[in-house]
């Protein structure tokens, strides 16, 4: 039997993963638009033999407050699948996947732009299947609002039959609740036979989707008791489809901080947390909340009680269950949470990292990890 082996991706991210990462010295604050940038980043992640670059994408500002906007470490940004394109003849190895919505685009036009990638990089891309859940968003394509969340998971379960029978080469012609599709795809199969499939989604819906479609499972877990419960649910998910749990591999995010000492890596660390302007933090934290503003709460008191969302509902659990575990502030919460939006953050030693991630690899809780430096270049 062979060894398993830790998957690695590299998610990109502009200036890096912590809200104020901007605002570190040494920053290069126009990387969101900088191509050679993102070339440094994904060659310097291939030599170290990761496994993918990955990059998110949401059509739209990711505040409403453009002031606030402003001041976040993505503000600006190429879109994504053409990003990747351009690494693709910069690089050799390295899987390249995107985020696409299926909410706002149509699996045919979806299915060729994927195909067409895969094909350009000689069968390296993927396809993070999102169903997008910002307001802000859903404006810019007509919306006034979100489309409940059953109804989202249910066009994108429809949505990702219609696009993997396009690039399995399945029998022409579908006409669905959501989608009607007449000609078979355009583009021929790259050398990987088809995309890579990526999800993210941990509602049920979201895992249920993701045990019938995906290849691949991000997802965000503070303790290894969540990493390890979130893992034994989906791959216990996977007999229903006719799967088996190698099929799909869990790779859960990880925000490292690493210096030659733990104090080091620590005072790293503190010193980030002091550039995160406290209205930016709370702003931040109702976004992936999907409230309209913590702000008009005290500050320093304790989280309220919250309607259930229709966007990010996993989020929104994982954010208000480490509230309550840990007795956090609003002002407390915000601040962790624009360290690494809600993923797990390890701040040590390169050697206490690695055994950190090895025993949640070992112990079943992972098969790899996506991991999101605090700030590039320096934390890569």
């Amino acid at each position: 039997m062979t060894a398993r082996r830790m998957k690695l991706g590299l998610f990109l991210w502009a200036t890096g993963h912590h809200i104020a990462a901007w605002r570190h010295p040494d920053a290069h604050v126009t990387a969101g638009i900088d191509i050679e940038h993102y070339i440094q980043l994904a060659r310097t992640a291939e030599a170290a033999k990761f496994d993918m670059v990955f990059c998110e994408d949401a059509a739209g500002l990711r505040e409403a407050n453009v002031n606030i906007a402003s001041q976040t470490s993505r503000s600006i940004g190429f879109e994504p699948i053409s990003l990747l394109s351009a690494l693709a003849v910069q690089t050799e190895r390295i899987g390249l996947v995107s985020t696409a919505s299926t909410s706002y685009n149509e699996p045919y036009g979806l299915a060729r732009t994927f195909a067409s990638l895969d094909n350009l990089s000689g069968g390296r891309a993927g396809w993070n299947l999102v169903t997008s859940a910002s307001p802000i968003e859903a404006a810019n394509f007509g919306a006034t609002g979100l489309r409940p969340h059953a109804d989202r998971y249910a066009r994108a379960c429809e949505f990702a039959t219609v696009i993997t029978g396009l690039w399995h080469r399945k029998p022409a012609g579908h006409d669905g609740e959501s989608f009607s599709v007449r000609d078979p795809l355009d583009v021929p199969p790259s050398p990987q036979g088809a995309p890579v499939m990526v999800q993210a989604g941990a509602s049920d819906d979201g895992k249920d989707l993701a045990a019938r479609t995906a290849d691949v499972v991000f997802s965000a877990a503070q303790t290894f008791e969540e990493a390890r419960a979130f893992y034994d649910d989906l791959k216990g998910r996977l007999a229903a489809y006719g799967r088996q749990p190698d099929d799909v591999k869990i790779m859960p995010g990880v925000a490292p901080i690493v210096a030659a000492t733990k104090a080091e890596a620590q005072a790293k660390y503190d010193a980030l947390q002091e550039l995160i302007p406290d209205d930016v933090g709370v702003a931040l934290l109702s976004s992936y909340l999907s409230i309209s503003d913590l702000g008009r709460y005290p500050i320093d008191g304790p989280l309220p009680e919250l309607p259930e969302s229709e966007g990010m509902k996993s989020r929104q659990a994982l954010v208000i269950e480490q509230a309550r575990r840990d007795g956090l502030s609003i002002r407390e919460l915000a601040r962790y949470f624009a360290g690494a939006r809600g993923h797990w953050r390890i701040v040590g030693t390169a050697e206490e990292i690695a055994d950190e991630l090895q025993e949640r690899f070992e112990g079943g809780a992972a098969d790899g990890f996506n991991v999101m430096p605090s700030w590039f270049p320096g934390e890569l």
